[in-house]
């Protein structure tokens, strides 16, 4: 790997990941073996337990090539890739005047693009994701029944 052009842009966790990789960092107990430095190898065991760690180019590139119909500057689209919000509440920290700018359909398609085009984090297990639908369900199921006839004494 050759750098082209110094302070060329940010770079996402993916490409930090992908660089230590590259440079042979890995979960290698001795760490001996490739030539990373220690404070690189900080970095590595940090990234390698977010979500950087199951991005791929692909999923990346498909993120930024449906992006750019949402007007962000790269800084907002670099925090997105890098945190992977899953929910409205998270991208408004992310997004600057986020009420201003977007309104709330464009923030909830934001949020369904992240989830759509990126890799759950790899502390959010498939498991974990179905639970959390299914007592939305719940909540919304019983939320409904409530709403309905609130005299009815059955």
């Amino acid at each position: 790997m050759k750098i082209l052009e110094a302070n060329a842009g940010a770079l996402t966790n993916f490409e930090v990941l992908d660089f230590l990789r590259a440079k042979g960092a890995s979960k290698d107990p001795t760490r001996v073996i490739a030539k990373v430095e220690q404070s690189e190898y900080k970095v590595y065991d940090y990234l390698v337990d977010t979500g950087a760690s199951d991005q791929t180019r692909e999923s990346i590139n498909e993120f930024l090539t449906c992006i750019k119909r949402h007007d962000l500057a790269k800084a907002e689209v670099l925090n997105i890739l890098n945190t992977r919000p899953a929910s409205e509440v998270e991208i408004f920290p992310i997004i600057e005047s986020c009420e201003g700018r977007f309104p709330d359909e464009e923030v909830t398609e934001i949020v369904e693009l992240v989830t759509k085009t990126l890799p759950p984090p790899p502390d959010m297990k498939q498991e974990e994701i179905t639970k959390s639908d299914e007592e939305t369900a719940t909540l919304k199921n019983e939320k409904e029944e409530i709403s309905e006839d609130p005299m009815d004494t059955k």
